[in-house]
């Protein structure tokens, strides 16, 4: 594999001495109970060796070898050995808590689900970046927000955005002259188009009792102004602002214009009915835009557009997904990782991580780069750039797990007709209290 050597646009570079030139490669790590490793921040005078060990999922498009192979060029004194885990993040979270829970110190950077920094967080699993953050002076208003957000706990930062991910609305350009940019448009527009070009469906989600369920209804809610979970950690489901998406997400559901079967609907259903021609609007992550372009396999290739989802009361909101990057709080080798953690988040890094491997920034300016806009179309687009900046996390809690599972099971109930979005928001109110108190 040879080492990148694709040009960095003058801006990123611009960027990227900035962030580096506040890292002085001596500031004394903050007393964590465990061996830092030493100065070991890619000072080329230092001759201490150091070896990490950075766990990540299968990645097959070759983007993490580059990353690897240009950070070890550039910090000569840190060799990174890259362990693979499992493609089944549910298996890989697994793997890490065991592994964590022991205080296991094999493993010192590993990436993380943009749902698991709270957990890691309050487990001790995952250490706290904050001194490092503010010690190599990085902004982290150069983020998106919802990126930010999603790597914080109880006011600290656990998690360095690596890449992103939110939910776009799809729609088809030889039906629709201007997207829906309101809910109440959507239902009515989607309503009336219904049939046109040959499409059985005015609009398709995700409704199926999964995870898929969870993002679509946090969509609703937030952009009806209401949450889950807050800041501090409270329960806040039980409001009018969160009632009244959810009561659009019912509305939706139980129209006329999705398919009888909605409710067994997961990405895969939407992505083939899409592609195939049987609806006018969709709700899906930013790889349908691939799948739709497809000339063999897809029917409305040539005709599709996406825009950023619908308003409610309190604008669009797109809920947000992606990777993190984070430290185990074990590493014996703390300051060598970070060096690490900030040239993988940093500008340079999530270039080479877009251009290799078609990922999305999460820093907003990269998407003026035109390295990174030729990349990929989606990338050119000021409604995906314009959609990350909405972008919200799912509620941030150590126990999303549990959180998750009460709001399928209410939601899903109220979307069947068998209760009411009030008595949803009272139930999920009460058991995510219950849940929390354990």
């Amino acid at each position: 594999m040879k080492l990148w050597n694709k040009k960095v646009a003058g801006a990123t570079v611009l960027t990227m001495s900035l962030l580096l030139a506040a890292c002085s490669g001596d500031d004394e790590a903050t007393d964590t109970g465990t061996d830092t490793g030493g100065d070991t921040g890619g000072d080329e005078g230092t001759e201490e060796q150091v070896t990490i060990t950075y766990a990540a999922g299968v990645d097959v498009t070759g983007a993490t070898d580059v990353l690897i192979e240009e950070f070890e060029a550039q910090n000569p004194n840190i060799n990174v050995e890259y362990r693979e885990m499992p493609a089944d993040t549910g298996a890989s979270h697994d793997q890490y808590v065991t592994m964590f829970s022991s205080q296991d110190a094999s493993i010192d950077v590993f990436d993380a689900d943009v749902i698991w920094p709270a957990e890691f967080a309050q487990g001790q699993y995952a250490l706290e970046l904050d001194r490092f953050i503010e010690a190599d002076g990085i902004n982290m208003d150069d983020y998106f927000p919802g990126t930010v957000a999603s790597g914080q706990f109880n006011g600290r930062q656990y998690a360095m955005p690596k890449f992103t991910d939110a939910g776009l609305l799809y729609y088809r350009t030889d039906i629709v002259e201007e997207p829906p940019t309101t809910w109440d448009e959507l239902i009515t527009m989607a309503g009336e188009l219904q049939g046109e070009a040959g499409t059985e469906f005015g609009y398709l989600m995700q409704a199926n009792q999964y995870e898929g369920m969870v993002t679509n209804a946090i969509e609703f809610i937030a952009s009806h102004g209401g949450q889950v979970v807050d800041e501090n950690n409270e329960v806040v489901v039980n409001s009018p602002e969160t009632i009244a998406g959810i009561q659009t997400m019912i509305d939706i559901v139980n129209s006329d214009f999705v398919p009888s079967n909605i409710l067994s609907f997961q990405e895969t259903e939407t992505n083939n009915a899409w592609v195939g021609g049987q609806s006018v609007f969709a709700r899906n992550w930013p790889y349908m835009q691939s799948t739709s372009a497809d000339e063999e396999a897809s029917e409305v290739a040539g005709n599709v557009g996406f825009a950023t989802l619908p308003e409610g009361d309190a604008g669009s909101a797109a809920t947000l997904g992606g990777w993190m990057t984070m430290i185990n709080r074990y590493s014996e080798n703390q300051e060598a990782a970070w060096e690490f953690v900030k040239f993988m988040t940093g500008p340079e890094g999530q270039t080479i991580s877009a251009v290799e491997g078609g990922r999305a920034p999460t820093i907003e300016a990269l998407y003026d780069e035109a390295e990174v806009q030729e990349a990929a179309t989606l990338f050119a687009n000021e409604q995906f750039v314009e959609t990350l900046q909405n972008a919200v996390p799912r509620p941030v809690t150590p126990i999303y797990p549990r959180i998750s599972d009460i709001m399928q099971v209410q939601l899903s109930q109220a979307l069947a007709g068998d209760i009411t979005a009030e008595e949803a928001a009272a139930n999920m109110q009460e058991e995510m209290e219950a849940a929390m108190a354990e």
